[in-house]
C-alpha cells in the first residue's frame, strides 16, 4: 500500500480540519475588529470582578470535590466498608446529572416555592441558601466531585501495597503512612481531577445562570442576548479562553516531571482491606449523605415536581424529546463520519501533518461551550446567513464541539485493526472502495458505534450552542428544562430533567463497568 493518502481522504480532512478550527480563528478575527473603546470594555472593574467570582467559584468547587472525594475513594478502595461496588455506582451517578438539572433540583427543592422550602419555613427552620455563590458551590460541587472520586481510585488502586507496608515496618502509624506515602503518591491524581473540575467549572453556564451566579459564561450570555454591540461578548470569551488556557499551563507545571512507577515490574497482589470497626458506622454515614444530596435529594425532587406536572398539565414531552433525539443523532453521526478521514490519515499515514490534523479537531473541545456557540452565532450570521436559525448550525456546533470523542474511539479501533487485512483484499483486485466497505468498515463497526453512543449522549445534555444556535421554535429536553426553570415553572421541567438523567445514566453505567478494579484480599 502507498505511503501517500489518496486525494479524496486528503480533502476531506482538511475540510473537516478547517471546520474544527475554524469558530476559534473567527472569534480571534472578530474580537481584532472591535474598537477601542470596547476593548476598554475588558479591562474595566467588572470584567476583574468576573474574573474574580469566576476563579474563586472554580477553586472552591475544587478544594471542596477534593476534601468529599478523597475519604470515599479510600472507603471503597482501601477498607472494609460494606457494599464498596454499590456505593461506588451510587457515588458515580452524579455523572449523569446535568449542571443546569442540579441547579433545578436545588431552585425547586429549597428556592422560593420549592417543596423543601416550604416545609422548612413551616417547621420554623432556616433555609439554605441556593441563590448566587452558595448555590452554584453546591450544585457544582454534586455534579463534579465524581471526576475526582475517579481519578483517586485509579490512583489507589494502581498503588503498590508494598510501599505502605514498607512504611508501616518502619514505625509509622496508619495515618502517618498514609500522609507520608500514599498521599504524595497520589499527586498526578489530584492535579488530573483538579484540572478536571477547574476546568468543568470555568465553562458552565447552566448552573451558574439558574442560580443568578455572575461568572464569565453568564455574562457573555447576557452580554449577547442584551446588548446591540456583540463585539464585546467576543472578548469575553476570548478572556475566558485566556484563563483556560493559564489554567492548562499551571497543570502542567503543577504535575511536574516526578516520577510515580515502580523502579521494576514487581507482582501484583491483592491490598489487605483496613478493618473500619468503630468507624464504619460513620463512614457509612458519609457516604449515604454523599449519595442523599447527589442521587435521592435530586430523583426524590424531580418525581415530586415531576408528579404534579403530570397532574397539572397531563406531560407534552414529545416535541422536545424528538428534538432531543433528532439533533443529537445528526450530531452523532456526523461526528463519526467526519472522524473517519482524520483518524484514517494519523494511523495509516502519520506526519507530523497528518497528526497536526488530527490534533486540531481538539480546538472545538478547548473552547468553553458558551464561546463555542458564540462564536458559531457571529460566524452563521455574518458568513453564511442562510445556514444560520437552522439545524445545520446547531448540528455543526455538536460536531465541532464532540469531534474529539468520535476521534479517539475511531482512532483507538483503528490502531488495533491489522493493515495488511486491506492489502490482501487489495491484492485480490478489489479497489479501495471496495476495501474500505467490504473489509475495513465492517471491523470498525464496534469502534463507530461506540463513538456514536458517545457523542449522542454528551449532546443530549449540552446547553449552550442549543440556545443560541437552535432553530426558532426547535425544544430539546434541556432547552426545556433550563426555560421551564429560568421562569419558576418547575413542574414543567420535572419530567424532560428525569429522562435527561436516565439516558445519560447510561453513559456512566458504561464508564463504571470498565473500570479497572485491583484483586481484593
Amino acid at each position: 500500500m502507498t505511503r501517500r493518502p489518496p486525494v479524496g481522504l486528503w480533502v476531506s480532512g482538511w475540510v473537516v480540519a478547517a471546520l474544527a478550527v475554524l469558530p476559534a480563528v473567527y472569534l480571534v478575527v472578530r474580537a481584532a475588529e472591535a474598537d477601542a473603546s470596547t476593548w476598554g470594555l475588558l479591562l474595566r472593574d467588572r470584567t476583574w470582578g468576573l474574573l474574580w467570582r469566576t476563579l474563586g467559584l472554580a477553586a472552591a468547587v475544587t478544594v471542596l470535590a477534593a476534601a468529599v472525594s478523597l475519604p470515599l475513594a479510600w472507603l471503597t478502595t482501601r477498607s472494609d466498608l460494606p457494599g464498596r461496588r454499590v456505593w461506588t455506582v451510587l457515588l458515580c451517578v452524579p455523572l449523569a446529572v446535568p449542571t443546569f438539572v442540579s441547579g433545578y433540583v436545588l431552585l425547586a427543592a429549597f428556592g422560593t416555592g420549592g417543596v423543601l422550602e416550604e416545609a422548612l419555613t413551616r417547621w420554623g427552620l432556616p433555609v439554605p441558601p441556593v441563590y448566587g455563590f452558595p448555590g452554584a458551590l453546591l450544585a457544582l460541587t454534586v455534579s463534579t466531585y465524581p471526576y475526582f472520586f475517579l481519578a483517586l481510585r485509579a490512583g489507589l488502586l494502581s498503588q503498590d501495597p508494598a510501599w505502605l507496608e514498607g512504611a508501616r515496618s518502619l514505625g509509622l502509624s496508619p495515618a502517618r503512612a498514609f500522609w507520608k506515602v500514599t498521599a504524595p503518591l497520589l499527586r498526578p491524581a489530584f492535579v488530573s481531577g483538579a484540572l478536571l473540575v477547574g476546568l468543568y467549572v470555568l465553562s458552565d453556564f447552566g448552573a451558574v445562570a439558574l442560580l443568578q451566579y455572575d461568572a464569565f459564561s453568564r455574562a457573555i450570555y447576557v452580554q449577547y442576548e442584551g446588548a446591540y454591540d456583540r463585539a464585546y461578548a467576543a472578548l469575553l470569551g476570548l478572556a475566558l479562553v485566556a484563563v483556560t488556557v493559564v489554567v492548562l499551563v499551571f497543570e502542567v507545571w503543577l504535575r511536574g516531571r516526578a516520577g510515580y512507577h515502580r523502579s521494576s515490574k514487581g507482582a501484583a497482589r491483592a491490598v489487605a482491606p483496613v478493618v473500619l470497626g468503630r468507624w464504619r458506622v460513620p463512614a457509612l454515614l458519609l457516604c449515604g449523605a454523599v449519595v442523599l444530596a447527589g442521587v435521592v435529594l435530586p430523583v426524590g425532587v424531580l418525581l415530586y415536581w415531576g408528579a404534579r406536572g403530570l397532574a397539572e398539565e397531563g406531560g407534552s414531552l414529545l416535541a422536545p424529546a424528538l428534538g432531543s433525539v433528532l439533533a443529537s443523532v445528526l450530531g452523532a453521526v456526523t461526528s463519526v463520519v467526519g472522524a473517519l478521514p482524520l483518524a484514517f490519515l494519523a494511523v495509516r499515514y502519520p506526519s507530523r501533518l497528518t497528526l497536526a490534523m488530527e490534533r486540531v479537531s481538539y480546538a472545538g473541545y478547548a473552547l468553553p461551550p458558551i464561546v463555542l456557540a458564540l462564536s458559531l452565532v457571529f460566524l452563521g450570521v455574518q458568513v453564511v446567513p442562510f445556514f444560520y436559525g437552522t439545524l445545520v448550525m446547531l448540528v455543526l456546533a455538536y460536531v465541532v464541539r464532540f469531534l474529539p470523542q468520535a476521534v479517539g474511539t475511531v482512532r483507538s479501533s483503528l490502531l488495533q485493526l491489522n493493515p495488511h487485512l486491506g492489502e490482501a483484499a487489495a491484492s485480490l483486485g478489489q479497489t479501495r472502495s471496495s476495501v474500505f466497505r467490504r473489509v475495513t468498515l465492517p471491523l470498525l463497526r464496534p469502534g463507530l458505534l461506540a463513538g456514536a453512543a458517545l457523542v449522542f449522549l454528551t449532546a443530549m445534555k449540552e446547553l449552550p450552542a442549543t440556545l443560541l444556535l437552535a432553530p426558532i421554535g426547535f425544544e430539546t429536553l434541556a432547552t426545556r428544562v433550563w426555560s421551564a426553570t429560568a421562569e419558576g415553572r418547575f413542574a414543567e421541567a420535572a419530567l424532560p430533567a428525569l429522562v435527561l438523567m436516565a439516558v445519560s445514566t447510561l453513559g456512566v453505567g458504561l464508564l463504571v463497568s470498565q473500570e479497572g478494579d485491583a484483586p481484593r484480599g
